[in-house]
This record gives structure tokens, sequence and C-alpha cells, in this order.
């Protein structure tokens, strides 16, 4: 891997064991990867980059939180 990163922030991949899941971070050392099922995960780059397919799908829109109704104070008579 001497001089070029396996994997550009943002690419889409396939783990064998966490499935689908896009890149967030990759150096010579590390990889850190979103997966869609099972949250954000660090490796060691030499160890996983044979376990890791590079996938064609479009990357996940990314999910809003949830709209809460704001509490509305009870009205005082």
């Amino acid at each position: 891997m001497a001089g070029k990163l396996a994997f550009a922030k943002g690419a889409q991949i396939e783990h064998n064991k966490f499935g689908l899941g896009s890149v967030l971070s990759c150096t010579e050392e590390h990889i850190v990867i979103k997966f869609d099922d099972c949250g954000e995960k660090k490796f060691i780059a030499s160890i996983v980059l044979p376990n890791l397919k590079k996938s064609d799908r479009q990357p996940p829109a990314e999910k809003r939180g949830s709209r809460r109704k704001p509490k509305v104070a009870p009205a005082v008579a």
C-alpha cells in the first residue's frame, strides 16, 4: 500500500461479516468504516483490506434526527 491509499473517503465497500458500509477515513495503518447495520468500526488496514470488496451501490442517505413536538406549558387560568 506504499504511497497510495486503498480506499478513498466515501468509498462504498462490503465486508463479509459486517455487510455494507462507507469509508470514513483510510491511512496506511488504519481504516474507519461506518457500516449500515452495526455502526462505526476502526480496523488495522493490513488485516482487514483482504476482506473488503468495493461496492457499486449509492451511498445511503444520512438519517435525520427525529422531530419532536415542542413541549407546551399548560395554560394557567
